[in-house]
């Protein structure tokens, strides 16, 4: 069955993949984990939802366990498992701050949506980036209706307390970014140029090469704009920055799944959010 708040539904495909482009209404939805502040006091408290929707804008999810493999905080690269309550929302709260880079990791249990046609799946797919999906579709035989996918969400926050300074590195996601540097240190200019933040993905450990990132940037002023960019040989796609806007990075795996009776086909999205001061 579709699960509403989790499920990444279909959105127009973009064929320029460096070309920045208005708030389109149909994209797919996100998920992310979005702090009511992203630069806080040690003296304080970071609060932040679990997101689910589009173009960096959506519903807050609560807490449940149920839907959580992972979820943990790092400050001063300790790294401290999370528990809240049946509910809460929002769905993170740390009271007990130390000042540098904080981050928070969070990997959702697997979920299932069944395609009953083809399209719907075909342009979701070729909109993530994977436009031989046909072809590997057929080489295995699959049927084009009926069909399911499973998927997870691996998610990733830096947010700053105090200073901010400290860095960020892989923390053993299935799927994960890396900001190779801080941005909350990073050097950019006053005016609207832009600076360039490198990010490295990965996935089982490796870097991805030549994959699609999704860059959405918000403005001071609330709008949001879609940039599609893909990493290098290496993994590492550098993002263009700008003073005091805000940014969430999403990038989807899909592979094949075998010997299931409920899927054919496995997507695992990543996410990584932060801001520039």
């Amino acid at each position: 069955m579709l699960n509403l708040l989790f499920r990444p539904f279909v959105f127009l495909h973009f064929c320029l993949a460096s070309l920045l482009v208005p708030v389109q209404p149909a994209l797919s939805h996100e998920f992310w984990i979005e702090p009511e502040k992203y630069q806080v006091d040690s003296d304080g408290s970071l609060k932040a939802g679990l997101r689910n929707g589009q173009l960096f804008k959506g519903a807050r999810l609560p807490y449940f366990n149920h839907r959580i493999r992972r979820f943990e905080t790092v400050q001063n690269d300790n790294v401290t498992p999370y528990a809240g309550r049946m509910g809460d929302m929002p769905a993170l709260v740390i009271e007990d701050l130390t000042s540098g880079l904080l981050v928070a990791l969070h990997e959702t249990t697997p979920d299932l949506i069944t395609y009953e046609n083809w399209e719907k799946f075909a342009s979701f797919a070729q909109t993530q980036g994977f436009d031989d999906i046909q072809n590997r579709h057929n080489a295995r035989g699959l049927p084009k209706s009926n069909f399911g996918e499973h998927y997870t969400r691996h998610a990733k926050l830096l947010v700053s307390v105090d200073h901010g300074e400290g860095s960020d590195r892989a923390f053993g996601l299935e799927t994960e970014f890396v900001a190779l540097q801080n941005p909350y240190t990073l050097a950019v200019p006053e005016a609207d140029s832009p600076a360039l933040l490198p990010v490295q993905l990965y996935y089982k450990g490796q870097p991805r090469p030549h994959a699609q990132v999704e860059v959405f940037e918000r403005s001071p002023n609330d709008t949001v704009q879609r940039r599609l960019l893909r990493t290098d040989a290496t993994g590492i796609v550098p993002i263009p920055v700008r003073a005091q806007h805000r940014y969430l990075l999403n990038s989807v795996v899909l592979r094949p799944l075998e010997d299931n009776a409920n899927a054919v086909w496995e997507t695992l999205w990543a996410s990584l959010v932060f801001a520039i001061p």
